[in-house]
Protein backbone atom coordinates (compact mmCIF):
# COMPACT_ATOMS: atom_id res chain seq x y z
CA UNK A 1 0.00 0.00 0.00
CA UNK A 2 1.65 3.24 -1.13
CA UNK A 3 0.04 6.52 0.81
CA UNK A 4 1.29 10.16 -0.36
CA UNK A 5 1.68 12.60 2.54
CA UNK A 6 3.32 15.33 2.27
CA UNK A 7 5.34 16.99 -0.61
CA UNK A 8 8.74 19.16 -1.26
CA UNK A 9 9.46 21.99 -1.56
CA UNK A 10 6.96 23.81 -0.44
CA UNK A 11 7.14 27.46 -0.56
CA UNK A 12 8.60 29.11 2.22
CA UNK A 13 6.74 31.71 4.52
CA UNK A 14 3.70 31.27 2.61
CA UNK A 15 -0.13 30.77 4.15
CA UNK A 16 -2.09 28.89 1.57
CA UNK A 17 -5.20 30.50 2.50
CA UNK A 18 -7.91 29.26 0.37
CA UNK A 19 -6.28 25.68 0.39
CA UNK A 20 -6.82 25.29 4.12
CA UNK A 21 -10.37 27.40 3.81
CA UNK A 22 -11.67 24.87 1.36
CA UNK A 23 -10.21 22.00 3.42
CA UNK A 24 -12.49 23.07 6.52
CA UNK A 25 -15.47 24.01 4.49
CA UNK A 26 -15.78 20.67 3.15
CA UNK A 27 -15.00 19.09 6.45
CA UNK A 28 -17.58 20.78 8.53
CA UNK A 29 -20.37 20.17 6.10
CA UNK A 30 -19.21 16.43 5.84
CA UNK A 31 -19.71 16.82 10.23
CA UNK A 32 -22.89 19.38 9.70
CA UNK A 33 -24.52 17.59 6.97
CA UNK A 34 -23.60 13.87 5.80
CA UNK A 35 -22.63 12.57 8.68
CA UNK A 36 -25.83 13.34 10.84
CA UNK A 37 -27.76 12.39 7.86
CA UNK A 38 -26.89 9.15 7.42
CA UNK A 39 -27.79 8.98 11.22
CA UNK A 40 -31.24 9.36 10.43
CA UNK A 41 -33.68 7.60 8.49
CA UNK A 42 -35.35 8.49 5.79
CA UNK A 43 -39.11 10.55 4.97
CA UNK A 44 -40.62 8.50 2.98
CA UNK A 45 -43.07 11.24 2.50
CA UNK A 46 -40.31 13.40 0.61
CA UNK A 47 -41.38 13.44 -3.20
CA UNK A 48 -37.65 12.16 -4.10
CA UNK A 49 -37.79 9.20 -2.26
CA UNK A 50 -40.26 7.63 -4.98
CA UNK A 51 -37.24 9.07 -7.46
CA UNK A 52 -34.41 7.12 -5.37
CA UNK A 53 -36.28 3.54 -4.87
CA UNK A 54 -36.94 4.00 -8.35
CA UNK A 55 -33.08 4.14 -9.24
CA UNK A 56 -31.39 2.04 -6.06
CA UNK A 57 -33.88 -0.62 -7.50
CA UNK A 58 -33.14 -0.80 -10.67
CA UNK A 59 -29.55 -0.84 -10.57
CA UNK A 60 -29.51 -3.47 -7.63
CA UNK A 61 -27.91 -6.87 -8.55
CA UNK A 62 -30.55 -9.28 -9.28
CA UNK A 63 -29.72 -11.65 -6.05
CA UNK A 64 -29.88 -8.55 -4.18
CA UNK A 65 -32.93 -7.97 -1.24
CA UNK A 66 -34.49 -5.07 -2.40
CA UNK A 67 -36.55 -5.11 0.53
CA UNK A 68 -32.86 -5.12 2.30
CA UNK A 69 -31.78 -2.37 0.41
CA UNK A 70 -34.17 0.08 1.06
CA UNK A 71 -33.69 -0.59 4.55
CA UNK A 72 -30.45 0.17 4.48
CA UNK A 73 -30.85 3.89 3.13
CA UNK A 74 -30.84 6.72 5.20
CA UNK A 75 -32.30 10.61 4.72
CA UNK A 76 -28.40 11.13 3.48
CA UNK A 77 -29.23 8.76 0.30
CA UNK A 78 -32.54 11.27 -0.70
CA UNK A 79 -30.44 14.08 0.33
CA UNK A 80 -27.98 13.20 -2.24
CA UNK A 81 -30.73 12.58 -4.43
CA UNK A 82 -32.11 15.70 -4.44
CA UNK A 83 -28.80 17.88 -4.48
CA UNK A 84 -26.21 15.36 -6.21
CA UNK A 85 -25.17 16.22 -9.58
CA UNK A 86 -26.84 14.05 -11.77
CA UNK A 87 -26.00 13.72 -15.87
CA UNK A 88 -29.87 12.85 -16.59
CA UNK A 89 -31.26 16.19 -15.04
CA UNK A 90 -28.15 18.56 -14.88
CA UNK A 91 -28.41 21.74 -13.22
CA UNK A 92 -25.90 24.27 -11.70
CA UNK A 93 -27.02 24.40 -8.30
CA UNK A 94 -26.52 20.68 -7.98
CA UNK A 95 -23.28 21.19 -9.99
CA UNK A 96 -21.97 23.44 -7.42
CA UNK A 97 -23.61 21.88 -4.23
CA UNK A 98 -22.02 18.46 -5.23
CA UNK A 99 -18.69 20.06 -4.92
CA UNK A 100 -18.63 20.80 -1.41
CA UNK A 101 -20.28 17.16 -0.30
CA UNK A 102 -18.67 13.83 0.83
CA UNK A 103 -20.11 10.58 1.23
CA UNK A 104 -18.27 9.26 3.48
CA UNK A 105 -15.27 9.50 6.39
CA UNK A 106 -12.99 7.59 3.90
CA UNK A 107 -14.27 10.14 0.88
CA UNK A 108 -13.57 13.52 2.33
CA UNK A 109 -9.85 12.76 4.24
CA UNK A 110 -8.97 11.20 1.20
CA UNK A 111 -9.59 14.40 -0.66
CA UNK A 112 -8.58 16.53 1.91
CA UNK A 113 -5.12 14.90 2.21
CA UNK A 114 -4.74 15.52 -1.84
CA UNK A 115 -5.60 18.81 -1.31
CA UNK A 116 -3.74 19.33 1.73
CA UNK A 117 0.02 18.45 -0.27
CA UNK A 118 -0.61 19.96 -3.53
CA UNK A 119 -2.97 22.78 -2.78
CA UNK A 120 -0.10 25.21 -1.76
CA UNK A 121 2.46 25.38 -4.56
CA UNK A 122 -0.56 25.88 -6.79
CA UNK A 123 -2.05 28.44 -4.67
CA UNK A 124 1.17 30.55 -4.23
CA UNK A 125 1.60 29.67 -8.23
CA UNK A 126 -1.09 31.18 -9.19
CA UNK A 127 -2.50 33.46 -6.54
CA UNK A 128 -5.50 32.96 -4.38
CA UNK A 129 -8.02 34.29 -6.93
CA UNK A 130 -6.34 31.85 -9.55
CA UNK A 131 -6.42 29.33 -7.56
CA UNK A 132 -10.13 29.12 -6.90
CA UNK A 133 -10.85 30.04 -10.20
CA UNK A 134 -8.83 26.94 -10.93
CA UNK A 135 -10.24 24.64 -8.80
CA UNK A 136 -13.79 25.75 -9.56
CA UNK A 137 -13.58 25.43 -12.99
CA UNK A 138 -11.68 22.14 -12.61
CA UNK A 139 -14.47 21.29 -10.85
CA UNK A 140 -17.51 22.16 -13.20
CA UNK A 141 -15.52 20.57 -16.25
CA UNK A 142 -15.18 17.23 -14.04
CA UNK A 143 -19.06 16.91 -13.88
CA UNK A 144 -19.13 17.71 -17.60
CA UNK A 145 -16.60 14.73 -18.24
CA UNK A 146 -18.53 12.67 -15.75
CA UNK A 147 -21.90 13.12 -17.53
CA UNK A 148 -20.01 12.15 -20.90
CA UNK A 149 -18.72 9.11 -19.72
CA UNK A 150 -21.34 8.05 -17.42
CA UNK A 151 -22.61 4.45 -18.04
CA UNK A 152 -25.95 5.75 -16.17
CA UNK A 153 -27.27 8.79 -16.71
CA UNK A 154 -28.94 9.05 -13.09
CA UNK A 155 -25.73 7.84 -11.39
CA UNK A 156 -25.07 10.79 -8.69
CA UNK A 157 -22.18 12.35 -8.44
CA UNK A 158 -20.93 14.06 -4.98
CA UNK A 159 -17.10 15.08 -3.93
CA UNK A 160 -14.29 17.74 -3.96
CA UNK A 161 -12.22 14.92 -6.23
CA UNK A 162 -12.90 16.48 -9.77
CA UNK A 163 -11.47 20.12 -8.87
CA UNK A 164 -9.02 18.40 -6.62
CA UNK A 165 -8.00 16.70 -9.62
CA UNK A 166 -6.69 19.56 -11.15
CA UNK A 167 -4.84 20.92 -8.60
CA UNK A 168 -2.61 17.56 -9.00
CA UNK A 169 -3.16 18.81 -13.10
CA UNK A 170 -1.85 21.72 -12.60
CA UNK A 171 0.70 20.42 -10.47
CA UNK A 172 1.72 17.57 -12.79
CA UNK A 173 2.99 20.28 -15.01
CA UNK A 174 4.37 23.05 -12.90
CA UNK A 175 6.00 20.69 -10.29
CA UNK A 176 7.01 17.17 -11.93
CA UNK A 177 9.94 17.39 -10.16
CA UNK A 178 9.10 18.03 -6.65
CA UNK A 179 9.34 15.24 -4.06
CA UNK A 180 6.38 13.42 -2.79
CA UNK A 181 6.39 11.84 0.58
CA UNK A 182 4.55 8.65 0.32
CA UNK A 183 4.35 6.17 3.12
CA UNK A 184 4.39 2.33 2.11
CA UNK A 185 3.69 -0.77 3.45
CA UNK A 186 5.03 -3.92 2.39
CA UNK A 187 3.87 -7.11 3.52
CA UNK A 188 5.00 -8.39 5.81
CA UNK A 189 4.22 -5.10 7.29
CA UNK A 190 7.31 -3.41 6.47
CA UNK A 191 6.71 0.52 6.78
CA UNK A 192 8.69 2.96 4.74
CA UNK A 193 8.99 6.37 3.56
CA UNK A 194 9.81 7.01 0.34
CA UNK A 195 10.84 10.32 -1.60
CA UNK A 196 8.76 9.94 -5.13
CA UNK A 197 9.07 12.54 -7.71
CA UNK A 198 5.37 14.21 -8.45
CA UNK A 199 5.64 13.79 -11.99
CA UNK A 200 5.64 9.67 -11.19
CA UNK A 201 2.90 10.01 -8.44
CA UNK A 202 0.55 11.60 -10.29
CA UNK A 203 1.52 10.28 -14.00
CA UNK A 204 0.39 6.83 -11.96
CA UNK A 205 -2.79 8.46 -10.57
CA UNK A 206 -4.14 9.28 -13.55
CA UNK A 207 -3.16 5.91 -15.72
CA UNK A 208 -3.90 3.11 -13.29
CA UNK A 209 -5.65 4.72 -10.46
CA UNK A 210 -8.31 6.38 -13.72
CA UNK A 211 -7.58 5.88 -17.10
CA UNK A 212 -7.44 1.82 -17.11
CA UNK A 213 -10.36 1.48 -15.03
CA UNK A 214 -12.17 4.16 -17.37
CA UNK A 215 -11.11 2.03 -20.73
CA UNK A 216 -11.91 -1.30 -18.52
CA UNK A 217 -15.59 -0.38 -18.08
CA UNK A 218 -15.05 -0.41 -14.75
CA UNK A 219 -18.26 0.55 -13.03
CA UNK A 220 -18.55 1.43 -9.04
CA UNK A 221 -18.38 4.24 -6.56
CA UNK A 222 -15.69 5.98 -8.47
CA UNK A 223 -15.87 8.92 -10.83
CA UNK A 224 -12.75 8.04 -13.23
CA UNK A 225 -14.55 10.37 -15.47
CA UNK A 226 -14.85 13.20 -13.46
CA UNK A 227 -10.90 12.67 -12.04
CA UNK A 228 -9.56 12.31 -15.83
CA UNK A 229 -11.24 15.46 -17.29
CA UNK A 230 -10.72 17.72 -13.47
CA UNK A 231 -6.96 16.69 -14.33
CA UNK A 232 -6.77 17.87 -18.03
CA UNK A 233 -8.05 20.78 -17.15
CA UNK A 234 -5.64 21.67 -14.44
CA UNK A 235 -2.57 20.65 -16.46
CA UNK A 236 -4.07 22.81 -19.28
CA UNK A 237 -3.86 25.63 -16.88
CA UNK A 238 -0.18 24.75 -15.99
CA UNK A 239 0.30 24.58 -19.70
CA UNK A 240 -0.55 28.26 -19.86
CA UNK A 241 0.92 29.45 -16.63
CA UNK A 242 4.28 27.93 -17.97
CA UNK A 243 4.08 29.87 -21.31
CA UNK A 244 3.08 32.98 -19.50
CA UNK A 245 6.09 32.68 -17.62
CA UNK A 246 8.46 31.88 -20.61
CA UNK A 247 7.16 34.75 -22.10
CA UNK A 248 8.08 37.37 -19.39
CA UNK A 249 11.86 35.55 -19.17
Amino acid sequence: MFLPYGDHPNPAGFRAWVTWTLIVVNVLLWLTITLPLQLTPPDTADPAWAELVARVTANAPPDLDHELLLRSLTAWDLFVEKHAFVPARARLDDLLVAMFLHANLAHVVGNMLFLRIYGDNIEHRFGRVGFALLYLLSGVVASAAFALVAWNPTTPLVGASGAISGVLGAYFVLFPRNRVKVLVFLFPFVLDTWLVPAGVVLGLYVIVDNLLPLLAGVQGGVGYGAHLGGFVTGALFGVVARLAARDRS
